[in-house]
């Protein structure tokens, strides 16, 4: 009896500590994810205006004035708010585009490397996909596209790399000058853009983020010329 109550207090103490370790991982994880950067009001502002746009859980969609058949999927960047990159979007739609940005669990991408193919499957209209994301969203929306060939036309990487065996020559890169991390990744040189000036955040409408350095243009600029990258990237595959 004294045996089994031993094995018993034994067997308590590691319960207790097995889950005392479990709540504070939980808590440690909780805390990490709610530090996040948040939309500026400059994108704040385009989905207050309500213009072509539309929440459906998830998912907002920026719809162009005119029926088309091709769509952008957006994943946005790690422990950033969805949100910051409407600006960016909402000039591409202005272009011809669908876009449809996807909100990540925890806002982190890792946690729903697959959204798309739910998205795809809501929008039966649309005839040619483009995956698309920032940072972490990128490599997640290259991972995807990597393993759905047969369905996505072309990736578009901002302040990323390629991540998984989709070919190059179907991608598009774009990254700011300053973003030196990023440029020492990518070991190939088609549809490759070099933003002058430009940074890791400015992609994205949610202010400074940490150890990247500032940038010598401006966010608007920035977003312009990445626009223009996509539009012409976009027509030449429309040309083939």
């Amino acid at each position: 009896m004294q045996i089994t109550a031993v094995f018993h207090r034994k067997g308590l103490r590691l319960a207790t500590g097995v889950l005392l370790a479990m709540l504070l991982l939980a808590a440690g994880f909780f805390w990490y994810v709610s530090d996040y950067y948040r939309a500026e009001d400059a994108a704040l502002d385009v989905l207050a205006s309500g213009e072509n746009i539309e929440v459906q859980g998830s998912l907002t969609i920026l719809s162009p004035s005119y029926p088309t058949d091709t769509a952008i999927i957006f994943y946005p960047g790690a422990k950033v708010e969805g949100a910051a990159y409407l600006p960016l979007l909402d000039q591409l739609r202005r272009t011809g585009l669908t876009c449809i940005l996807v909100e990540m669990p925890f806002r982190m991408a890792i946690f729903d490397v697959n959204a798309a193919e739910d998205v795809m499957a809501q929008f039966p209209e649309i005839r040619h996909w483009y995956l698309a994301g920032h940072s972490m969203g990128g490599a997640m929306a290259s991972q995807f596209a990597a393993g759905h060939r047969d369905q996505v036309d072309g990736l578009i990487l901002l302040g990323a790399y390629l991540y998984g065996e989709y070919p190059s020559a179907d991608t598009l890169t774009v990254y700011g000058s300053l973003n030196q991390s990023v440029e020492d990744k990518i070991d190939y040189t088609k549809h490759v853009v070099e933003i002058d000036g430009g940074n890791h955040a400015q992609f994205g409408s949610y202010g400074l983020q940490r150890g990247d350095p500032p940038a010598e243009i401006t966010p608007q600029e920035q977003q312009a010329r990445t626009v223009e990258a996509i539009s012409d990237f976009l027509a030449q595959r429309q040309e083939r």
